[in-house]
């Protein structure tokens, strides 16, 4: 395994192990689930499961239809684009605190609390961005091809900011203030 490969399963790791650590450490009683049906909630953790794997998978796999023949190019950017969205996502996790919940488990806390500082205060969804600019570079950094498959993600990351949003904008104290200074995903712009 290269040095790049050994990076991006190192920083997979870090991400997981912060989210797991986290998840224990903080006890959860909902007040609202955003998420309903354990049909769905077993497939979202599937899903997120497949591409977990997949992505470690694909670390000791060779080349899979890689991008260009010079692969220096796309193995940097993918690596700036990795740092920045681990970065992102892992203090946005930090900075929620007890305040979040798992994507496929989401809902209303019984005291949840409005978080708007660190990266908070210039867009509304912070993790998502994160976890998104990871899985792009990851792709890139491997000279794939398949960076092409983030943009099935996006659908499904809109689909669920739009869906939190309407929760917490109806019970969260301050949500609608906050929501109308800050963007959803990109500063100053969405």
């Amino acid at each position: 395994m290269d040095l790049l490969r050994l990076y991006l399963l190192c920083g997979l790791v870090f991400h997981k192990a912060v989210w797991e650590i986290m998840k224990r450490r903080s006890a959860r009683s909902f007040l609202l689930r955003i998420s309903s049906g354990s049909s769905i909630v077993l497939i979202a953790r599937l899903v997120k499961l497949g591409i977990l794997g997949g992505m470690v998978l694909q670390l000791f796999l060779p080349d899979i239809f890689p991008i260009s023949t010079q692969p220096l190019l796309p193995q940097v950017a993918g690596a700036a684009l990795f740092t920045s969205g681990l970065i992102i996502a892992v203090f946005a996790r930090l900075r929620l605190g007890n305040n979040w919940s798992d994507i496929e488990a989401a809902g209303l806390l019984k005291e949840q609390e409005l978080v708007s500082q660190g990266v908070y205060r210039f867009i509304r969804h912070p993790i998502y961005v994160g976890d998104f600019l990871l899985v792009t570079g990851f792709e890139l950094a491997l000279n794939s091809i398949l960076v092409l498959g983030a943009v099935l993600l996006i659908p499904v990351i809109v689909r669920q900011s739009i869906r939190e949003e309407a929760v917490l904008s109806q019970n969260l104290s301050g949500y609608e203030d906050y929501r109308a200074r800050t963007k959803r995903f990109v500063p100053l712009v969405f």
